[in-house]
């Protein structure tokens, strides 16, 4: 049963991540199509599209009553995100100038979300649905504020498909979006049956095992950004996505279902995400730039953290 589920698992975490990946390709060519905004294409690709694959397996998980491995999943992608990933991203454009000055307060919303959950879950040893509701207004405050600065995105995005094209990728679109809520559901269930066959508590699989899943879209994203000389969308994607996985994410499934997971695994991984968040803020302000050298600190960072969750702490 053991080598059946993990079989299982990986086929779930396979088409998980290419629902995920045509998601964000039919958005991108649907805005396209519309000529909306780049503003709001923006916001969709890097503010939601990318954090389809968290959102339902958030859902799910509450659906299931397994919240904790939703919790896992966005604190190991949020870990993955801001060491592993970016750290792969600069090594790639061989460092990153930030050329706006508007990232600023992009990481620091991104920062107090990850603050503002601690702070929630350890005042009551748990996500309630009152946290919830806090967090998805937290949400709504920054989703409200970018709205405002909509007018730095004044252009349209050109594009010269045909009518059945754009019928076309609304099609890949809807078939993405369902493909991915089966493989999330499926996702779930069998990472919840390996918890079990290992002993590892729910929250541990969704660190390391869902979140790896769920990131790959994002990665990918982010790779086609920097080999196109794009790598400060790459770093807004990374920001984006975290402030989206927590305020929202995990706001809307504590109000499906109340999340309490293992004290020992979320204390060390909260500390690594706040640790790791605050590295990626003071490395982004200092001098505006990200060198090589910070970028491979960011990769050991990550395996430093693997190594102390599976060896240094209990299992449950």
């Amino acid at each position: 049963m053991l080598l059946q589920n993990i079989l299982l698992f990986a086929l779930a975490g396979f088409f998980l991540v290419i629902s995920g990946i045509y998601l964000v390709k039919s958005l991108e060519r649907i805005s396209k199509f519309l000529r909306i905004s780049e503003f709001t294409a923006a916001f969709i690709l890097m503010a939601f599209a990318t954090s389809l694959p968290e959102l339902l397996v958030g859902i799910n998980s509450a659906i299931q009553g397994s919240p904790a491995i939703s919790m896992g999943n966005v604190i190991g992608a949020s870990i993955l995100d801001l060491t592993l990933i970016t750290g792969l991203f600069i090594l790639l454009s061989r460092g990153i100038k930030f050329k706006t000055k508007k990232v600023g307060s992009e990481i620091y919303f991104m920062f107090a979300s990850i603050v503002l959950l601690l702070i929630l879950y350890l005042v009551g040893n748990s996500l309630s649905r009152i946290d919830g509701i806090i967090l998805v207004g937290l949400f709504g405050i920054n989703s409200y504020r970018i709205f405002k600065k909509r007018e730095d995105y004044p252009s349209e995005i050109k594009d010269t498909s045909k009518r059945y094209q754009g019928v076309l990728f609304t099609a890949i679109f809807i078939g993405s979006l369902l493909l991915l809520f089966f493989a999330s559901a499926a996702a779930v269930k069998y990472a919840k049956l390996i918890a079990i066959d290992f002993n590892f508590s729910e929250l541990i699989v969704g660190i390391f095992l869902v979140s790896i899943a769920t990131t790959l879209p994002e990665l990918i994203f982010g790779i086609n950004a920097v080999l196109k000389k794009h790598p400060e969308m790459a770093i807004g994607n990374q920001t984006g996505t975290i402030f989206t996985n927590i305020a929202l994410i995990l706001g809307v499934v504590a109000i499906i279902h109340p999340i309490t997971v293992a004290q020992m695994p979320f204390f060390i991984s909260g500390l690594f995400m706040l640790l790791s968040a605050f590295l990626f803020v003071v490395f982004i302000q200092s001098e505006r730039k990200i060198d090589i050298f910070e970028g491979i600190s960011l990769i050991f960072l990550y395996l430093f953290f693997i190594i102390l969750q599976f060896f240094a702490i209990p299992r449950i």
